[in-house]
């Protein structure tokens, strides 16, 4: 289970900037999720990070100049930009931006640029300047005109900037490139559907101060809205109480409680293709949220009883609609795994759901799945999540 960069090829074109450090970090990234990586410096680039340390980390020698006597042809241009699955920009300074949105031909980068194929060799641009130089109308022309002809612009990110100033204009960090990338390369069977996500735990208030919630740390639904928005899908997530940050390419809506939940996902599970239950949602609440904190009485030996209320159940209702999307339901149990999920598929009314044993899970970075229908099981073994969860779409895709 693979991630969609393995067996890309990348051609990672320098230009000048200090922020060109951050791209040493990106090519180790790249390299170690299996991409190959051929970087091209221009001059400028060179006098803020040496060919020494990208070919290190690359595994290849640098192409420095259009006249590259190593290449039989001497024609480096053509020939790195045909064996390309993307050709990326980073940094991308403002001069190198307007020679690209000029179709300019008269150094390395921008002439590689200007002879790939178009449809086979997408360019993508990730900016680094200062705040003024971005802002300035002759960069965001050339911004425009790049889009125009194709081209995807990543960023940039607002913050501090070597010079001391803050604002637009800061290059985006690595992992940020590197997740865009993959979402821009990723398979795209899910395009053109609308996917619905809960992840993480509620959480229950008893009054200002307590609560009562679970383990589940959301990371298996954060990594299923990932997977999705990779496949093309446009993905709103619906987050209980997690530290976890928004993955590329999803919408992200933040609640508490399971009532929260419910009054979130219900006005929009209608419109969705799919629907996937992955928040371990309490099936009960406090009756009364006290205003202050319970005080323990001087004294005391017996604990205040705290009368309880059901929650609404957000997966069944979503089945019950008119029309309602395609339901995936998770079951986290701590014994008779698929006894318990089968009946929890049935009785909820859903085509399928994936079950997992939660005290082996909660927490962790890696997981096993078992996904149960009415045609039978089907085993995920044990992985990270994030392939689980790319698995899992692949399944959801030929579904839909």
């Amino acid at each position: 289970m693979s991630n969609p960069l393995h067996g890309k090829h990348i051609l990672l074109a320098m230009s000048g900037g200090i922020a060109g450090y951050k791209i040493a970090e990106l090519t180790r990234l790249l390299v170690k999720a299996g991409a190959s990586v051929q970087v091209m410096m221009s001059e400028a680039a060179q006098q803020f990070i040496t060919p020494v340390t990208m070919q290190a980390l690359s595994g290849r020698e640098v192409v420095l100049t259009q006249w590259d006597a190593r290449q039989p042809n001497h024609m480096p241009h053509i020939n790195l930009s045909r064996e390309a699955d993307a050709m990326l920009v980073a940094p991308a300074s403002a001069d190198m931006m307007a020679a690209l949105a000029q179709g300019r031909a008269d150094e390395l980068i921008a002439l590689t640029a200007l002879a790939r194929r178009i449809e086979e060799c997408p360019l993508l641009v990730v900016p680094a300047m200062n705040r003024e130089m971005w802002a300035h109308p002759a960069t965001q022309r050339n911004v425009a005109q790049l889009k125009a002809d194709g081209a995807t612009v990543l960023g940039p990110a607002a913050g501090d900037q070597a010079c001391g100033e803050i604002g637009d204009g800061r290059m985006l960090e690595a992992q940020q490139i590197f997740d865009q990338l993959l979402l821009f390369l990723a398979p795209k069977p899910l395009r053109g559907r609308a996917l619905l996500v809960t992840a993480g735990p509620t959480f229950e208030p008893i009054d200002p101060v307590r609560g009562i919630t679970n383990h589940s740390s959301g990371k298996m639904g954060f990594a299923i809205a990932q997977a999705a928005a990779e496949a093309g899908a446009a993905v709103t997530l619906v987050a209980g109480p997690v530290s976890l940050p928004t993955p590329p390419g999803v919408r992200r809506i933040d609640v508490q409680t399971a009532q929260q939940m419910f009054d979130a996902v219900l006005p929009l599970a209608g419109q969705q293709d799919a629907f996937i239950a992955t928040a371990a949602v309490a099936d009960w609440r406090p009756a009364q949220v006290h205003k202050h904190k319970l005080k323990k009485a001087e004294g005391a030996v017996t604990a205040p009883t705290i009368a309880m209320a059901e929650n609404p159940d957000i997966l069944a209702a979503v089945a019950r609609l008119p029309q309602p999307p395609f339901c995936v339901g998770f079951a986290a149990e701590s014994e008779k795994l698929a006894e318990h999920a089968e009946a929890k598929r049935r009785r909820k009314g859903i085509p399928l759901i994936v079950a997992n044993l939660g005290p082996a899970t909660f927490g962790r970075d890696d997981n096993a799945l078992l996904l149960i229908d009415e045609q039978g099981q089907r085993e995920l073994p044990r992985a990270d999540k994030l392939s689980l969860a790319r698995e899992l779409i692949r399944d959801l895709s030929t579904r839909l």
